[in-house]
């Protein structure tokens, strides 16, 4: 199977041995970030510094100042934790190592974009905004989101991109010094307390024939259970219990044809712009109620428009399955495992981990995190890839 890892520019840059390092591993294939939201990462073997810190999210290239020019949406420039073309110069290296390079780009997930352009975010049934979470059913946003695709998967040289975030952000959000976890929402109440009423949300639902604050009341009423401890079990079922089957089943029917048609334009821009040959991938779950850097798609649908998916199979490759029952001879199911122990990776069972998930159709592996995970980690994902052949 052939294998990529996930890879930052500051991992490689300035450290003459990552390159051939990650190449060592057995994989074929570098994902090296282009578009990125803020972080604070480890390096553990670079030469130069153990913690790189990016504040913000920021594209890791010099962005073309013609497109941008004259609009209030527009990507920040990284500091100096990626001067210059820090993309370029990283994936230079990485392709001399004899890697193809393949972009990996995040999208609706901006804390400072939200900070700058407040209207631009997601606005939960309370009024509460979601800074990191840009509403995608804004045009603005929209338009946005387009251009920095296309601008940031076609890097000089490389192979294909890889989208993350293509679709709806919500409440779930790593955050300095988080405290959300205090009330266990399940999926049900994560889906409720991310659903937006933004104008342009408020405008979807009023299009649907609903009364937007007649329906934030009834989320509002929906929670009421959640917030005195009761975690609903299940996932769409539950929705459909706690805010009834006709108000469920209008608002998904909002956000989902907001997703489709994002992700149908999106990929569509990538793909006109694009060499012939460039494969386009999205991060994604099977589910399209879900919410986040996978972002929930219709698996029959988004395997006619993009070339595959990057699939998280860290708890099992279960969310593969219905993926693969909508793929071709020329599909790409890429299986996402985690390999950093400290975070909750297993790369010691990785072999098994990726032979379950060919058995339910994936063609790829993905490997999160070739400059994050430790010395010990990286031996055992080498193994692990021999003898995978």
């Amino acid at each position: 199977m052939r294998a990529s890892a996930f890879v930052y520019p500051w991992d490689v840059n300035g450290d003459p041995d990552a390159a051939e390092r990650i190449a060592g591993l057995g994989v074929r294939q570098a994902t090296l970030a282009s578009a990125y939201h803020s972080t604070r990462a480890l390096t553990p073997r670079h030469p130069r510094h153990r913690i790189v810190t990016a504040p913000h999210a920021a594209v890791l290239y010099p962005m073309d100042a013609g497109r941008w020019q004259g609009r209030g949406l527009r990507p920040y420039a990284a500091g100096d934790w990626a001067p210059g073309d820090a993309y370029g110069d990283a994936a230079g290296a990485l392709a001399a190592a004899g890697l193809d390079v393949h972009t990996w780009v995040v999208l609706a997930h901006n804390s400072r974009m939200g900070e700058n352009f407040p209207a631009t975010s997601v606005v939960n049934a309370y009024g509460d905004r979601y800074p990191w979470a840009p509403c995608v059913a804004q045009p603005g946003t929209r338009a946005y989101l387009t251009d920095l695709a296309v601008e940031a998967a076609l890097r000089p040289g490389a192979a294909g991109t890889e989208l993350e975030s293509l679709g709806w952000y919500g409440l779930p959000h790593l955050h300095a010094h988080d405290k959300t976890a205090g009330v266990a929402l399940g999926d049900a109440g994560t889906y409720l307390m991310s659903l937006c009423f933004c104008p342009s949300c408020r405008d979807g639902y009023t299009r649907l024939g609903l009364v937007p604050d007649q329906l934030a009341g009834a989320v509002r009423r929906a929670l009421e259970p959640v917030w005195r401890g009761g975690t609903p079990a299940g996932g769409w079922e539950a929705v459909e219990e706690l805010l009834g089957g006709e108000l469920a089943t209008a608002t998904r029917a909002w956000r989902d044809s907001v997703a489709r048609s994002l992700q149908t334009d999106v990929v569509g821009a990538v793909r006109a712009a694009a060499p012939e040959g460039f494969r386009i991938l999205l991060h994604a779950d099977p589910d399209s109620s879900h919410v986040g850097a996978n972002a929930g798609v219709d698996p029959g649908h988004i395997l006619t428009v993009a070339d595959g998916v990057v699939v998280p199979c860290g708890a099992g490759p279960g969310l593969l399955t219905p993926f693969a029952g909508h793929a071709t001879g020329r599909t790409v199911l890429a299986a996402n495992f985690p390999v950093v122990r400290g975070m909750g990776g297993s790369p010691a069972t990785l072999f098994e981990d990726a032979t379950r998930a060919a058995g339910v159709g994936a063609t790829e592996l993905r490997l999160y995190h070739a400059g994050l995970a430790s010395d010990e980690d990286l031996s055992l994902v080498a193994d692990a890839l021999a003898r995978l052949g």
